[in-house]
């Protein structure tokens, strides 16, 4: 049961256990409700039998019931609502440790806003449930049993004018249960698309201004509202119909046990105290499923909320066990990966990338060289083929043992909005601060950083909005000086950079580049010509390799690589 539980409603074990404890007190908190009414009806035998006793023996057992009422209902709010936070707590920070492990491809695949919307409002609706509706549903569906039992064992006809209605409301539940759930999906991803567009727009607000998109934008974001309207009121259509006729049928269940039981009293075989009995306990079951209903009704809306929390927590971890190189030269073999298949990015690549060389990956756009990097730190996982550093293939490589043995700078850079000194020690977080000024120093950014506002102390905004493109990528070589990591892989590292910043930074490479394993990509042909080996891609696969004689004499696609630079270096405005 605990494992269904888990999968019902993607929650942890203990989630579980604590479910299953809450529904306990809910089942007691309902039994603590029909108390009042078998006091009812001891005091209608009383009156029937002339056996009217006292007020203090009346009194004593109001004040005995509201002591029980009281334990029960307070034993179930507690055990609910405690259970509820330790179990939204779990799931905060379960979901915390499986993004940790998660291989950097899923955020690559998965809209930012969506996966925002699953940590926090999907959590949120989870937490509610929690502390309302599956306690309760589960607690009443027990109780419902329970109560069925004794009336069905007092007086089985009576019994059955309660139980039937309440079993072709359920089965009616069930019926409406498949389009119920195809509605609220639905609404589900439409408020996910409107959640997206909104989060775009405020993004590319510079883009939408200078290209006078405000009204086309204004526009489109009005129609996925209007269309969200729609699917929400299609949605509660479904959920307010059938359960409209549902608690209808409920309620029905009422009328039936007063004709009934009239119907019994007149033939002598019940009496006034059971009938009064029979006609509260069907009051009670009345409001009972009335709020089952309405909690069913929410434990439906949050099945695609516990899908999506289901589907992020089975995505697979890059698994691999932690491993001491010494040395760091990289072997890549026959290595094919597509990121869907219908198109193939690498096809059945080979090369070798030495240790203490620059091995450069050029070739036209699109070919490759970028999804490289990518495999080669394991940002990606390849799909046939291999990848080994030191004879030992990456796949069986812990991520966190790898990434500390390989520093990435890419074209785009990603900061943080914290100081500049928090930044650049990303690289090594115990690094002292005078290896962070030496790492900026080595890097071109000490003068820089010495001119803001409080120098190493300066808070530079999301992804370093308060500073250049040429500072924000010499923080980021900065970093990977600090780091200091064995392997080098870097990414069109100047390709939109002004020539003194491009300057700059290749005095900082000079440095970060001494005795590693390198591997770079730039299209910007001179600054390869003296790598040690030149890898030359086309259409995912290897066209030609070698040094830059080597390819100038054999190559016909490096030489047209060539002559198009020469071409748009003498192009003149």
């Amino acid at each position: 049961m605990i494992k269904k539980i888990m999968y019902w409603f993607a929650l942890t074990e203990g989630g579980a256990r604590g479910v299953i404890r809450a529904s306990v007190g809910c089942f007691f908190m309902y039994l603590a409700y029909m108390l009042p009414m078998l006091l009812l009806s001891y005091f209608v035998r009383g009156v029937v039998l002339n056996a009217v006793q006292g007020p203090v023996v009346y009194l004593v057992w109001m004040l005995l019931i509201a002591g029980i009422m009281y334990v029960f209902i307070n034993f179930s709010y507690i055990t609910t609502y405690n259970e509820t936070y330790k179990e939204s707590k779990n799931i905060r920070v379960h979901i915390a440790e499986t993004l940790k492990r998660l291989p950097l491809s899923f955020f690559s695949k998965h809209d930012i806003s969506d996966l925002s919307q699953t940590i926090l409002q999907d959590v949120a609706d989870m937490e509610h449930a929690l502390g309302h509706a599956i306690p309760e549903a589960f607690g009443f569906g027990v109780f419902l049993v329970f109560i069925s039992i004794l009336l069905l064992g007092g007086n089985f006809i009576l019994g059955l004018t309660i139980v039937v209605p309440v079993l072709l409301s359920l089965f009616m539940a069930m019926l409406t249960k498949r389009q119920q759930l195809l509605a609220l999906e639905k609404f589900y991803h439409k408020k996910r698309e409107t959640a997206e567009a909104f989060q775009e727009s405020i993004e590319l607000q510079q883009e939408i201004r200078s290209y006078g998109q405000k009204e086309a934008v204004k526009e489109k974001l009005c129609a996925l509202l209007d269309e969200q309207e729609k699917e929400q009121l299609a949605t509660e259509k479904a959920q307010v119909l059938p359960f409209s006729a549902i608690t209808s049928l409920v309620k029905f269940s009422l009328g039936l046990t007063v004709l009934v039981g009239s119907m019994l009293f007149v033939r002598g075989e019940i009496n006034i105290p059971y009938f009064v009995l029979y006609i509260t306990a069907s009051a009670r079951i009345i409001d009972g499923l009335t709020g089952l209903y309405m909690n069913l009704a929410e434990l439906l809306y949050i099945d695609t909320k516990s899908r999506r929390l289901r589907d992020l927590y089975n995505t697979p971890f890059q698994e691999g066990e932690d491993t001491e190189f010494r040395r760091y030269s990289i072997r890549l073999h026959d290595v094919s990966f597509s990121y869907n298949e219908d198109r193939k990015i690498i096809d059945r690549v080979s090369f070798s990338a030495g240790q203490n060389m620059v091995t450069a990956l050029i070739g036209p756009s699109g070919c490759g060289k970028s999804t490289l990097l990518k495999l080669m730190s394991r940002l990606y996982d390849y799909d046939r083929g291999s990848i080994k550093i030191n004879g030992r293939d990456i796949k069986e490589i812990s991520t966190d043992c790898l990434f500390a043995n390989v520093s990435m700078v890419f074209q785009d850079v990603a900061l943080f909005n914290i100081s500049v000194m928090e930044n650049i020690r990303l690289g090594r977080i115990d690094a002292a601060d005078e290896e962070v000024y030496e790492a900026a120093r080595i890097a071109n950014c000490h003068d820089f950083i010495k001119r803001l506002p409080e120098g190493y102390d300066t808070l530079i905004g999301e992804n370093g909005m308060r500073l250049s493109g040429g500072e924000r990528q010499r923080l980021s070589i900065a970093r990977a000086i600090l780091k200091n990591a064995p392997i080098v892989l870097l990414d069109e590292i100047s390709a939109s950079l002004d020539v003194e910043n491009e300057t700059r930074i290749q005095e900082g490479l000079r440095v970060l580049l001494k005795d590693k394993t390198v591997v770079i990509i730039s299209h910007r042909m001179r600054s390869i010509q003296n790598a040690d080996r030149i890898i030359l891609l086309e259409e995912g696969r290897v066209s030609a390799e070698g040094s830059h004689e080597e390819l100038l004499a054999s190559s016909p696609l490096y030489r047209r690589m060539l002559e198009r630079e020469q071409m748009t270096e003498s192009f003149q405005y």
